[in-house]
């Protein structure tokens, strides 16, 4: 059973940093391509960032520069480091699994992060 666990999310004032993490079980992890997005309150969700399995990593244009994302492997876990963060970014942030060939597809419960004075 695959199950994917984010953890991290809470309020933070305008400005500081958050550090979510996804554990992820029953899966080949290093062979999954981890995704980050997130979901604001009347929007679409949108990918945030991504990492490939040999670390090559891939930003949303709102976040570059201000957030990185890192995995590892034999910790089965992927994390994503925002820093500088603006009350735009406030939103459910998903942890994504998505491997090819065959196509699978998974997804965490969701961390709620709130940026606000």
């Amino acid at each position: 059973q695959v199950q994917l666990v984010e953890s991290g999310g809470g309020l933070v004032q305008p400005g500081g940093s958050l550090r979510l993490s996804c554990a992820a079980t029953g899966v080949i992890f290093d062979r999954y391509i981890m995704r980050w997005y997130r979901q604001a309150a009347g929007k679409q969700r949108e990918l945030v960032a991504a990492i490939s399995s040999s670390g090559i990593t891939n930003y949303a244009g709102a976040v570059k520069g201000r957030f990185t994302i890192s995995r590892d492997n034999a910790k089965n876990t992927v994390y994503l480091q925002m820093n500088s963060l603006k009350p735009e970014d406030t939103a459910v942030y998903y942890c994504n699994a998505v491997k090819m060939y065959p196509l699978l597809d998974y997804w965490g419960q969701g961390t709620q992060v709130t940026v606000s004075s």
